[in-house]
């Protein structure tokens, strides 16, 4: 099966071997996002405001591929403090409607550049 790169200017470039996302088949793999900013490739401040900037970059990424995370199946969010459990579940419905994908949430150690949050996302097309 052909395996097609998917990217966006709307979210931050790759900051290492890997693709913003990869469609194969009706299949859509979203790599990670933390919460930098595409423009000026910083993170932004806050945790609320890196769950905000998470989630818009993952929808840039769908929306590169022809969707939008309404099509995801499976999302993944790793947290540096699950005391944001809370805030990530609101932030995540304004993306994601019911009925809503299946989800991980994983609590780690630390995450690239120092992130507080990251996200990856899983989407089926059609």
């Amino acid at each position: 099966m052909p395996r097609e790169i998917i990217a966006s200017a709307l979210a931050p470039a790759a900051i290492g071997p890997y693709s913003q996302a990869v469609r194969a088949g009706d299949t859509v793999y979203l790599s990670g996002q933390i919460g930098l900013d595409p423009q000026s490739m910083q993170l932004v401040e806050g945790f609320e405001a890196q769950a905000e900037r998470v989630f818009q970059n993952l929808q840039a990424v769908a929306e590169a591929a022809g969707s939008s995370l309404a099509q995801a199946v499976k999302i993944n969010i790793y947290l540096t403090d699950l005391a944001h459990f809370a805030k990530v579940n609101e932030i995540m419905q304004r993306y994601c409607a019911e009925p809503f994908p299946a989800r991980a949430a994983l609590g780690v150690a630390a995450l690239p550049r120092g992130a507080l949050v990251e996200a990856d996302a899983v989407l089926v097309l059609g």
